[in-house]
């Protein structure tokens, strides 16, 4: 398993609970912070998991840690599906991403839901694809969380991950954890109401099991026919895998 990392080491409360107050608190600038501290690649590479999910042509799609609906939206925005879901843990993200689906006009397509990825409140064989993006790092039990998302799925269904990972040529790699350790969170710290969020996110995003070991985690669980898709050269990766 991997490293448990937590917003505050020092407090005796969960892992779970941990997060769901940091992204409360951060939930009014998480947009515009998050495009700042991606230099805008993360829009890309969110529209490269759209793109992977839309040639499934799936009815019914859940996004796990949606936090304010940008994936969400823009799945609706580009597949046939009439059925989506975004969840979150955090209530302060969803309330900012419902906001956001009444501006697009999507309030008839997505449902926005309160929810725990380590214990859905859907029955067995839901939807046809789930995806999260930089969600499962959140997670307290990673294998709990994706047995669960392997139980809502159909049969053939599939699941697509957009997670952060780590280069591993140079100068790609030593040019990350500079960014990573140092510039993230200073901008954390100068622009975010929660000064130990980025710091957070910085460190659970090196420590995460990427690329192999993580392949084998979802291998272990239960899925199958699992693809890599490095974005910048590893500083974040795209997984599928089907049910």
């Amino acid at each position: 398993m991997s490293e448990q990392i937590k917003p505050n080491q020092k407090d005796a409360a969960g892992k779970k609970q941990q997060v769901t107050q940091m992204f409360d608190n951060i939930s009014g600038d998480y947009d515009g912070l998050n495009r700042m501290i991606s230099l805008g690649l993360d829009q890309k590479w969110r529209d490269n998991v759209v793109e992977m999910v839309a040639t499934s042509k799936p009815n019914s799609i859940m996004d796990i840690a949606t936090g304010t609906g940008d994936l969400v939206i823009k799945m609706a925005q580009k597949t046939k599906a009439s059925r989506l879901v975004g969840l979150d843990i955090s209530s302060g993200m969803l309330e900012v991403g419902k906001v956001k689906v009444t501006q697009e006009k999507l309030d008839d397509r997505i449902e926005m839901v309160l929810g725990d990825s380590e214990n859905l409140q859907f029955e067995d064989g839901t939807f046809d694809a789930v995806t999260v993006s930089y969600g499962v790092r959140n997670f307290e039990d990673l294998e709990k969380g994706l047995s669960e998302i392997l139980r809502v799925l159909k049969p053939k269904g599939i699941l697509v991950i957009l997670e952060t990972s780590v280069p591993e040529k140079f100068p790609f790699k030593q040019g990350y954890y500079f960014y990573s350790n140092l510039v993230v969170p200073a901008l954390g710290k100068l622009f975010s109401k929660d000064k130990k969020a980025y710091k957070y996110l910085s460190e659970s995003a090196s420590k995460f099991p990427y690329g192999e070991r993580f392949n084998n985690i979802l291998k272990k669980v239960g899925f199958n026919d699992i693809e890599n898709h490095l974005q910048f050269h590893g500083a974040s990766t795209i997984y599928k895998a089907v049910k």
